[in-house]
């Protein structure tokens, strides 16, 4: 299957745990090449009026400063997409139900296995103080 298409049946798991109350953490890793960006994380922000997510880019590079940014979870996932295949080739998306990682291939066709979960709790992300 296309990953364009694999990532959307992917989404919608996501957006199922969100309101479920069990989306623990997704990550983007494994990179082609080795870019400035390591790898991508987002954890939920959960509040009593919405749900947020908070997205932080790592860098390889020591000397270049972490950067997180707030956002919905559809603003995050634009941000996913325009990175997949090009630098990550996997995500992975933790939930407290189980565990999905989503594969790339170099022929540009995923897959989508399932594991145990990784984590039994949500721990949300901590904000920066204003």
């Amino acid at each position: 299957m296309p990953y364009q298409e694999a990532f959307v049946q992917l989404w919608e798991q996501v957006k199922e745990s969100v309101e479920e109350g069990t989306f623990a953490k997704l990550t983007m890793a494994k990179t082609i090449g080795k870019p400035d960006l390591k790898n991508i994380f987002v954890r939920p922000v959960y509040s009593e009026s919405s749900f947020r997510v908070l997205l932080k880019y790592r860098y390889r590079l020591r000397e270049m400063e972490d950067k997180e940014t707030e956002m919905t979870l559809e603003e995050a996932k634009a941000i996913l997409q325009s990175h997949l295949r090009k630098p990550f080739t996997s995500l992975i998306v933790f939930t407290t139900t189980k565990d999905l990682l989503f594969k790339i291939n170099k022929k540009g066709a995923a897959s989508v296995t399932e594991n145990l979960p990784t984590f039994q709790n949500i721990v949300e992300a901590e904000r920066d103080a204003i």
